[in-house]
């Protein structure tokens, strides 16, 4: 798996990058790069976005993993590392290490934040979790992340028809053992995005992003 370069959205450009806090935004099942980069408006304005397309083709879009158990473990870890190898390029590239680094996902786009988080534990500051889980099954570096306690906001709706019981389930106590959880449940939201949710969102990133 590899990520392309070339599909990846910025917020700003690049002789304004550098300095400033950096977010990696990882988008949902079968969707795109373009889907939810409009929520940077939202965010603290100091933050620089770059959303990333997940490299697998699925019949509307792009996916991050296969959505069978079988091969779902294997390829969650292994787009993480292709997640990593695209940042170490970027700023071997030329763009300076950000004062703070964090990641976004939603949905499977979430699972793979995680997934990322896992894999390298020491290099995010923080993650938002929205409307996604934790992919089942043991990380190599679990234990350093258990021990660093990252900061994860994890948002969720209720009625969400999306992600199992049994997965939101295994999630929480996944990510209240292993991370600094600030967990927040919207009552009768599906599998979406609420305006309240990003207000919770945007004091949790003001709170842990280093600015310039």
């Amino acid at each position: 798996m590899q990520i392309d370069a070339s599909q990846v959205l910025w917020s700003a450009p690049e002789s304004e990058r550098a300095g400033r806090p950096l977010l990696l935004m990882l988008h949902g099942h079968n969707s795109h790069e373009g889907v939810g980069f409009d929520l940077r408006h939202q965010l603290p304005g100091d933050l620089v976005l770059a959303s990333i397309r997940a490299p697998l083709r699925a019949a509307g879009g792009y996916a991050w993993f296969r959505l069978d158990p079988a091969v779902g473990v294997q390829q969650a870890h292994q787009v993480a590392q292709s997640v990593l190898t695209w940042l170490d390029q970027t700023l071997e590239a030329g763009l300076p290490a950000p004062p703070s680094l964090g990641i976004l996902g939603f949905s499977q786009g979430a699972a793979t934040a995680v997934q990322i988080l896992r894999t390298a534990p020491t290099r995010f500051d923080y993650a938002a979790v929205l409307s996604g889980f934790v992919v089942p099954g043991r990380a190599p570096l679990d234990e350093v992340l258990r021990a660093r306690r990252t900061p994860v906001f994890w948002g969720r709706g209720d009625s969400d028809p999306i992600i199992p019981t049994y997965l939101v389930s295994l999630s929480r106590l996944w990510l209240s053992g292993h991370t600094r959880l600030e967990e927040r449940v919207y009552p009768g939201l599906g599998h979406n995005v609420a305006p309240a949710e990003l207000v919770d969102l945007h004091r949790f990133l003001a709170r842990h992003l280093r600015p310039r």
